[in-house]
């Protein structure tokens, strides 16, 4: 096995996200579908950012904010993903490696502009999403650097890029690299409506390719099209070795064959802005995994670092999560 570099490396859409307030009549007035990921094109992408608040603008995407979580905690990661070579591919690039995550990938010349998702947020600090994917639908095979797959302790493929065949292609050889190098492969579902059209082949992918689920509730249901929460883990056991579903306030379940392991929501004080809940929850959960840390410890990690971030506006952490677990009495191996 090659020597281990990084802890996780991520593997997905490369969006600098927008993120703005907005009162309920904003979301009618311009059609934007409540607390949901809605993908629209470039020409409504520049006349909804025309409508939004001020805004901050930041480097975003889901597996990309996981990995930033992951170098708050302390943890060495990097990340793959497609941006344009243009004025938001470079800041994204940037805003990456300040935060101390490695990134390397070739920018596309002469296609799409840079992903960019326009994050509306309500008073009840629910988030819905519009999100022009551009140069981040151009991701492949070629794009997969399997060396340095090979020096991961978990690759996390992020359910958001799984859009274009292309990408499905990339995924399945990004998996089988880190299998090759002895390594382990993690995936998120992402949205409800992401598993709703790929449904068929995210259940071949999760059976064949995949070692960690990261899922919330609803999106797990919707993988195994029942109502029944018990159903649906029934199934995923069968088909998943570990996987940890996300419950909200109540907290997350992390299975491993027959054993349950129950981990608390941790308090919030006011929840400003939900997003990112589930990417800081992957960074704490996957950097305990790789660390040699229980699954309890793992899952409380994830808590942590999903309370931070959904006590203020945006993705990304605010406060070192590394001095906060161990404000909490965790440490990693």
């Amino acid at each position: 096995m090659p020597e281990t570099r990084y802890d996780v490396l991520g593997v997905g859409n490369a969006i600098v996200d927008v993120i703005a307030p907005a009162e309920e009549g904003f979301l009618a007035e311009h059609g934007v579908e409540k607390a949901v990921m809605t993908l629209i094109d470039e020409t409504r992408a520049e006349a909804l950012y025309a409508a939004m608040a001020p805004s901050r603008v930041i480097a975003g995407g889901s597996a990309a904010n996981t990995l930033a979580g992951v170098a708050s905690l302390g943890g060495r990661g990097a990340y793959i993903g497609k941006v344009a070579d243009d004025a938001l591919g470079a800041m994204f690039a940037r805003g990456m490696r300040e935060t101390g995550v490695d990134y390397d990938t070739a920018p596309l010349t002469g296609g799409p502009a840079t992903a960019r998702c326009l994050i509306v947020v309500t008073p009840d600090a629910q988030r819905s999403m519009s999100t022009f994917l551009g140069a981040s639908t151009e991701f492949s095979e070629a794009d997969v650097d399997a060396a340095r797959i090979a020096t991961a302790e978990i690759t996390f493929l992020e359910g958001y890029l799984f859009d274009r065949d292309a990408a499905k292609r990339a995924f399945v050889r990004a998996a089988e690299a880190a299998k090759t190098a002895g390594r382990r492969t993690a995936l998120t579902l992402s949205d409800v409506f992401c598993v709703e059209r790929h449904r068929a082949a995210f259940r071949q992918l999760v059976k064949n390719h995949v070692d960690i689920l990261l899922a919330n509730e609803a999106e797990l249901k919707a993988l195994y099209q029942t109502a029944d929460f018990e159903t649906a883990l029934s199934a995923l056991r069968a088909d998943c070795a570990l996987a940890a579903v996300t419950r909200s306030e109540k907290g997350a379940l992390i299975l491993r064959g027959e054993e349950r392991v129950r981990v608390p929501a941790e308090p919030v004080e006011t929840v400003v802005d939900t997003t990112g809940a589930g990417d800081l929850f992957a960074a704490g959960f996957l950097l305990g995994l790789a660390r040699g840390s229980s699954l309890y410890d793992s899952g409380r990690m994830g808590a942590i670092a999903a309370a931070e971030v959904i006590s203020h506006y945006g993705a990304r952490p605010e406060t070192r999560l590394d001095k906060l677990v161990a404000e909490h009495g965790l440490t990693l191996g």
